[in-house]
């Protein structure tokens, strides 16, 4: 059962990212819907893994369907590396050090919006999975 809920969540977030990928179309050079795929990726994950923490109860199913599965193909590591190659290849050097360093920060900062978002009304110490 729990390799199907990270395989039916897998199958959508990869047809949403391919989506928006095709959506965001930008020839400027920059990877703007990978960019905002993963920001937004750390911001939900952020929020989800700190709500689910906060609640006792087995919530592995959906922490299966949503962080791995969904989450995990909608977000992407590998076409970032890629995607920065490409641009330290074609030598648009300040575009590869803006884009990491922007995705970075960046993505640190959604991950923690979406972990302040889940804890609005908490006020204990979470822990995070």
């Amino acid at each position: 059962m729990n390799i199907l809920l990270v395989m039916i969540g897998g199958f959508f977030g990869a047809i949403t990212r391919y989506g928006i990928g095709e959506w965001v179309h930008i020839n400027n050079g920059f990877p703007l819907g990978t960019f905002f795929i993963n920001l937004t990726g750390s911001l939900v994950l952020g929020w989800l893994l700190t709500f689910i923490s906060q609640r006792r109860k087995a919530m592995k199913r959906l922490s299966l369907f949503v962080g791995t599965g969904f989450l995990g193909s909608f977000t992407t590591f590998s076409t970032f590396s890629v995607e920065t190659i490409y641009l330290i290849v074609n030598k648009d050097y300040f575009l590869a050090i803006i884009y990491v360093l922007l995705s970075v920060t960046l993505g640190l900062v959604f991950a923690f919006l979406g972990y302040k978002l889940a804890t609005l009304n908490n006020k204990e110490k979470v822990d995070v999975l």
